[in-house]
């Protein structure tokens, strides 16, 4: 196991235990999840990185507090008893290592009667500031800090407090996304009014021009890259189990929908550790995707769940979801640029094999082990061992540890700088040395990389500048229809930004989102290069830039 210096520093600092040594890591959490029959197996395939679960599994399996599962979606009842009861189970989630969704659309308006009584409500985004506050007190498993969805309906009397709730910093604590139905598509397409109901008793609040709205979340996405958008009518026409209800709300990521209690384990295959010879090896794909598929399955028996509600709601639809994270890797390694149709069309095809190859492997689990016990009334017809197998995460960590490109991302920067605990560590990609040649143009090629975090402006042939452009480079438009292509091969949903330049306007990010929902999408965040203070990633090293 080789690991490049800010992998090492990431397993030290947040999923080492004391006296641990990462092949010990690999041990202990394949040991945890596959026991004696499947140890070696899935120790194999961990410490190889071809696949990786998600941080709570390499964090906790083996330990006592046993809790592995990411992704958790709590209710939020219009009740003061029900929205303190979820508070308090946030918290427990957090202590875990999990991160929770919310929807806060059952919430009755600012200014409503409460009970009758002469007092009014304080609304939606008065008890998300108490949530927000909690999580910031809580640090994920000791090792993280805590992270949250928060989902508003568009037709919410306080959907335009919500939208703007996130700008001059406020919640910090919370991704939030407006959940869009087809009514408000519908308005804004006929320019007819659109009804602001509350959720309280079904009355009409009151009307809006449903372009003002769309104008606000834009601009306001514009400003701070919040909020994403939510197409729960999307979500919910392609939810494996209608018969248990709408879904309303997704993961702190937005790539998995759930149900009140549910919660859901991923991981990710790493597609560059797949491209042997200049070619896909799909022999060595399908094994992956089969052995990712039975170590998360294998999860969910051996998990150690933090409420009993979440325990019986999880093993009712034993929801996986197994992604990809190196693609944009093994694009460079194929010689396929990606803003281009075939890098499109090897996405769905690509994708198309993992679904087609995880479904089957649930499928004969399914017949070994028994179906998940909600399957009557689900889209299935025979056997399955999970309501769901794919989904795409954006393996924030994960990537760091196994070398490699994040989700199904393009490279933000070959060069950057990041904090990891505390620690700021300078990031140059291999890639840049392997596949660049020394100097162009009489210029230090790799100087000017780790400089400016790109090759534009450098003097290469055509074919080698669009293989290494970085996000910002890559059009807005081809960003969403990648995430498109993922989507339809994926059961759950994807986990993707559209990178804009700085100069993007409200405009553009509103076709953005248009366009995302034309194509099938289940939901869409955009981000504007330095729009936040607080941006995670900048083209280029500043430590370089101060050298030089």
């Amino acid at each position: 196991m080789e690991f490049s210096p800010q992998g090492r520093l990431l397993l030290e600092r947040r999923y080492l235990l004391p006296g641990e040594a990462p092949h010990d890591l690999f041990s202990r959490v394949a040991g945890a999840v596959g026991g004696s029959a499947k140890s070696r197996e899935f120790f194999s395939l961990l410490s190889n990185f071809l696949f990786l679960p998600n941080s709570p599994t390499l964090m906790n399996a083996g330990t006592p507090g046993g809790q592995l599962s990411a992704c958790f979606v709590l209710p939020v009842e219009d009740t003061l008893e029900g929205i303190f009861r979820s508070l308090g189970h946030m918290a427990l989630i957090h202590q875990s290592g999990g991160g929770t969704g919310f929807s806060f659309s059952r919430l009755r308006p600012r200014g409503d009667v409460v009970n009758g009584a002469m007092g009014a409500a304080s609304g939606p985004v008065s008890f998300m500031r108490v949530f927000d506050a909690a999580t910031g007190a809580v640090r994920q498993g000791g090792r993280r800090r805590g992270a949250n969805m928060g989902v508003l309906a568009a037709s919410h009397p306080d959907i335009e407090e919500f939208v703007i709730c996130k700008q001059a910093g406020g919640f910090p604590n919370f991704n939030i996304s407006v959940g869009i139905d087809e009514r408000f598509l519908r308005c804004l397409a006929t320019d007819e009014e659109y009804d602001l109901i509350n959720p309280r008793d079904g009355s009409v609040w009151k009307s809006i021009d449903p372009r003002s709205l769309w104008h606000l979340i834009a601009a306001s996405a514009r400003a701070s890259g919040e909020p994403g958008v939510l197409f729960l009518d999307e979500i919910n026409r392609k939810n494996t189990t209608p018969h248990l209800g709408p879904i309303e709300t997704t993961n702190p990521c937005g790539e998995q929908p759930l149900y009140p209690y549910e919660s859901c384990n991923l991981g990710s295959v790493n597609l560059a550790r797949c491209i042997r010879q200049h070619d896909l090896d799909q022999d060595l794909l399908a094994a992956t995707v089969r052995c990712g598929i039975d170590f998360l399955d294998a999860v969910i028996d051996v998990n150690h769940f933090p409420l009993p509600e979440i325990r019986a709601q999880t093993l009712a639809t034993r929801k996986i979801g197994l992604g990809v994270m190196g693609f944009a890797e093994a694009l460079i390694r194929l010689g396929i640029p990606y803003e281009s149709g075939e890098a499109l069309r090897f996405a769905g095809s690509l994708m198309g094999r993992v679904q087609a190859t995880a479904r089957e492997r649930s499928e004969e689990l399914g017949r070994e082990l028994g179906s998940f016990p909600a399957i009557e009334g689900s889209v299935f017809s025979g056997d399955m061992r999970n309501a769901t197998v794919t989904t795409i995460a954006p393996t924030g960590s994960l990537h760091l540890i196994a070398g490699t490109t994040s989700g199904i991302e393009p490279v933000f920067s070959f060069a950057y700088d990041r904090t990891i605990d505390g620690h700021p560590v300078s990031i140059v990609s291999d890639l840049i040395g392997e596949f660049l040649p020394e100097t162009a143009g009489g210029r230090d090629v790799a100087d000017h990389v780790r400089r400016h975090g790109t090759v534009e402006a450098l003097p290469l042939d055509g074919h080698t500048r669009d293989l290494f452009k970085t996000a910002i480079e890559i059009a807005p438009e081809h960003h969403v229809r990648m995430q498109a292509a993922f989507q339809k091969h994926v059961d759950n949903a994807v986990s993707k930004t559209v990178n804009l330049p700085e100069g993007a306007t409200a405009d553009e990010i509103a076709g953005v989102f248009s366009l995302a929902h034309d194509l099938g999408c289940k939901g869409i965040t955009v981000y504007r290069y330095r729009s936040r203070p607080d941006q995670i990633l900048s083209q280029g090293c500043d430590i370089c830039r101060i050298d030089g």
